[in-house]
Order: structure tokens, then sequence, then C-alpha cells
């Protein structure tokens, strides 16, 4: 098979949650360009500027509301995508929250919400989604039945200030992802994560408006930049592609080399 082929998404159809804004609409963009069809989760279907940039690129784009802070509204939501949809070929979870408080005073109700969002809704959509991708027949002669791709963290692996929950989800998001990869590699449905650096998004605000951390921060940064979105196109697209077949259980960092140093 010809190297550029091994990147085609096309005929296939990946299931997206975080994908109004930031990286999650980049990444979004970036599996549409490949040739795929999208279904969004959103808590509100108002925001459509992905879905007039994906069907603008010739591509279905399918939104099925559900908030991922609620459990009952999630699950519920699920068998309805999945009877309608047929067949689901990549899942990406980039949904998340972030709340900052010092660690002696953070409140219970943030420290739920965080779980609940960032790592419990994401261990659902892969357990059900998984279930259907490991029902399907293989979709091509590598074997593969499907590609799952979550979102960690630099917090999967370092503590982070002030934000002990975020830390403690994407920490879970990381040993989830390769828990999942080993019960499902061998059965045909991968499962990476992609672990965003410092990123100019909306939920690092607070950062860059801390001027001395901010500096601090690019500092460290070996790229000597913060990173944008667009800097995650080509990672989420290679782990849910052929590309990727043979590769499983991994945090593929997308840092400006900050784990480096």
């Amino acid at each position: 098979m010809a190297a550029l082929s091994l990147f085609s998404l096309q005929g296939q159809t990946a299931l997206v949650t975080g994908g109004t804004r930031g990286i999650g609409a980049s990444m979004a963009i970036a599996l549409a360009e490949a040739g795929a069809d999208i279904i969004l989760i959103q808590r509100d279907p108002t925001p459509t500027s992905t879905t007039t940039q994906i069907e603008s690129l010739g591509r279905k784009c399918t939104i099925y509301t559900a908030d991922l802070a609620s459990q009952s509204s999630l699950t519920s939501i699920i068998p309805i995508i999945i009877s309608e949809q047929k067949r689901i070929h990549i899942l990406l979870n980039c949904g998340g929250i972030q709340r900052r408080h010092p660690a002696h005073q953070f409140p219970d109700e943030d420290w739920d919400a965080v779980i609940q969002v960032n790592l419990t809704s994401v261990f659902s959509l892969c357990r059900e989604i998984g279930a259907h991708m490991l029902s399907q027949e293989p979709m091509d002669a590598a074997n593969r039945r499907g590609a799952i791709v979550n979102v960690a963290s630099l917090l999967s692996f370092q503590g982070g200030i002030t934000v002990p929950a975020y830390a403690a989800s994407k920490g879970g998001i990381a040993q989830l992802t390769k828990a999942l990869s080993n019960e499902w590699a061998s059965k045909g449905v991968t499962v990476n994560a992609i672990a965003p650096g410092y990123i100019a998004t909306e939920m690092n605000t607070a950062l860059m408006q801390d001027e001395a951390r901010a500096a601090s921060i690019l500092l460290r940064i070996p790229a000597g930049r913060w990173g944008n979105p667009e800097d995650f196109k080509g990672a989420v697209v290679y782990l849910a592609s052929r590309a990727s077949a043979y590769v499983s259980g991994e945090i593929l960092t997308v840092d400006g080399g900050w784990m480096g140093r």
C-alpha cells in the first residue's frame, strides 16, 4: 500500500466530543479533510462553525445533543447514535473542562465535575463504542475494526499547580488508554492518546494572563512558542488511520519538546 494512502479515512465515520472549538475543532476538521464523515456530541447544538467547515469539505456532519457532565444524558444518547449511524470507525474523546483552586480549598463539586467530564464520560464512550467496534467485521487487510483516540495532557505525567482534579483525570486517561489497549489491540481496535502541551486555547486563558507564569512556561518550551490547535491535525489523522495499525497503548505528546527538557 502506498504511504499516503495509509492516512486516508475515506468511507469512515468518526464520533467526536469537544469538537466545537480549540483543539477538538481542529482535529475534527482534520479527520474530515482525511475523508471521514463526522458525528459531533455537543452540549449546545447551536455552535455550528465546525459543522459548516466540515460540510464545506463535502463531508457529512451530524450533531447529537448530550451533556458530558450528566452521565444519564450521555448514556441515553449513545445507543441512539449507534442505531442511527450503523458503524463508527473512529472515536475521538476531546471534551474536557478545567477548574482551578488551591488543593486545600478544592470543592467537592468541582472535583466531581472534572472527573465526570474528563474521565468517566470517556470511559463510558470507550466502553460502548469499543463494544460496537469489536462487533464489526474488519475494515481492511490489517484486521482493523476501529481506532480510539483519547486526549490526555502533560498532566498525565506531571502534577500541575492548583489543578488536582484535572491532573487526576488526565493521569486516569493515560492509564485507561493503556488498559483498554491491552484488551482490544489483538482484536483490531487500537487505543491511543494525544497529550497536548501548552496550547493557546481558552482552557489556558488563566495561565496566559499570568505574565510571570506564561513567561516561565515559554522559556522551557524548546520550540520557542505555545502550541496552536492546528498542531494536532497530523497526530490525530495518524492515530485514527491505518498508518498507525501497529501502534496501541501509546501517549503521543504534542508539546514542542516540553517533555524532553
